[in-house]
């Protein structure tokens, strides 16, 4: 993928610097590895779920932190592999670390490890004064006398 040069959004847009970080982010994610394979699915309409095959990998294996507006999802394991010998090896196992730019006001509600699978759910909470607010028509400003 070639090279986007940001910096004319940051000398034009005053106030808009998040969306080209947000950009720039996910620019420099396309370069992450494919390892695990994930699905995001919407489960609701505020609803999301990442799943990620994991197989392998035990629940204390896997660490999964929230920084900001970024989900980071990692694997570590020991290799004892020297010991085994293996004729046609298809499953991976190494470690990962995988990163989720996440929107304004998505929370990390829970994780669970099933089957091979870990399942991370989110859901977008939109705080009540950021909601549109319906104003009737009509309606008068009451002044203080």
């Amino acid at each position: 993928m070639r090279n986007i040069d940001l910096s004319p959004l940051y000398r034009s847009f005053i106030g808009f610097d998040h969306l080209a970080s947000m950009i720039d982010a996910a620019s420099r994610n396309e370069k992450q590895a494919t390892y695990p394979p994930y699905n995001i699915e919407l489960l609701g309409e505020d609803k999301y779920r990442i799943t990620m095959a994991v197989a392998g990998f035990a629940s204390e294996n896997i660490e999964i932190e929230v920084q900001e507006n970024t989900l980071q999802v990692k694997g570590t394991k020991e290799q004892k592999d020297a010991e085994r010998k293996f004729l046609h090896k298809g499953i991976s196992e190494r470690n990962f670390e995988r990163k989720f730019q996440l929107g304004d006001h998505v929370k990390v509600l829970a994780a669970d490890l099933e089957h091979g699978l870990l399942h991370i759910d989110l859901e977008r909470v939109i705080p009540e004064a950021s909601k549109p607010k319906r104003i009737e028509i009509g309606s008068k400003l009451i002044e203080n006398q």
